[in-house]
């Protein structure tokens, strides 16, 4: 599969980068679909985004690189090579959040409320994402059969033979999950009668990383932390976060009620 999309006055753009510029498109257009349902102000969910996005790429990059970090302390002028991949969700969560986090802190408006509503907009994005690595080559699962591939649209088989070899298109089990899981917050979103307070961001993370549990054991470029999957780890910890902060929030109401 060509990473490269088009070829323009001698620079190359690659599928990657248009993929996720797509993404971060579409987020915003279903973000500003959703924004009056809770009378949200969409302007100041795109100031958010401009201080929380580059701390968002920054975050994802300095995690992926800290778990290569044998590679890349001997290619140091490839850490800020992301062109190819190389951009850790998690760290890109994290980043956005410190962002998001300083920003509504400097305006004092209420950052749960914005997060429920970028909720389902940042896993479009991923899903969408997702096809970027396609195009990469990267986040497959290990080699399978001819027919097992062949289960699979055509430009799929294409696209995972790698090497001589197909590879189980991991990157699409990933990419329909987050869909489902953008519908299904979609409609929280807009059914929910009270107030969220946090709790659609906290299901988004929650289920997410249910998905990414399952999805992660089956790729082949994971990141290791003493043998351990890291984002099978961090996976389980949003499970058991996301989990216990809706319960906390929905216990804390129904006692006031």
């Amino acid at each position: 599969m060509n990473p490269v999309a088009f070829d323009l006055f001698g620079i190359e753009f690659r599928w990657y980068g248009i993929l996720i510029s797509l993404g971060i498109i579409l987020a915003f257009l279903l973000a500003y679909i959703n924004a009056p349902k809770r009378k949200i102000d969409f302007e100041k969910l795109i100031d958010i985004f401009i201080v929380a996005f580059p701390l968002a790429i920054v975050g994802a990059r300095a995690y992926y690189v800290i778990f290569e970090l044998d590679y890349y302390r001997n290619n140091l002028s490839e850490i800020i090579n992301i062109r190819q991949g190389g951009l850790a969700i998690h760290g890109g969560l994290i980043g956005a959040m410190l962002g998001a986090f300083i920003y509504t802190r400097w305006k004092k408006i209420s950052m749960l409320d914005y997060a429920d509503l970028a909720a389902p907009s940042i896993i479009l994005a991923q899903a969408l994402g997702r096809w970027g690595n396609f195009f990469n080559s990267e986040a497959h699962g290990g080699k399978v059969s001819e027919e097992f591939i062949s289960k699979f649209p055509e430009f799929i088989q294409k696209g995972m033979y790698i090497n001589g070899s197909y590879y189980n298109p991991t990157f699409l089990y990933e990419s329909i999950w987050n869909v489902l899981v953008c519908i299904f917050l979609v409609w929280i979103y807009r059914t929910y009668r009270g107030d969220l307070k946090g709790r659609l961001f906290f299901a988004y993370f929650a289920l997410y990383s249910l998905g990414r549990v399952f999805i992660e054991g089956l790729r082949t470029d994971s990141l290791y932390f003493m043998g351990i999957r890291v984002a099978q780890l961090v996976s389980v910890i949003g499970i058991i976060v996301g989990v216990i902060y809706i319960a906390a929030v929905t216990f804390r109401e129904r006692n006031k009620a």
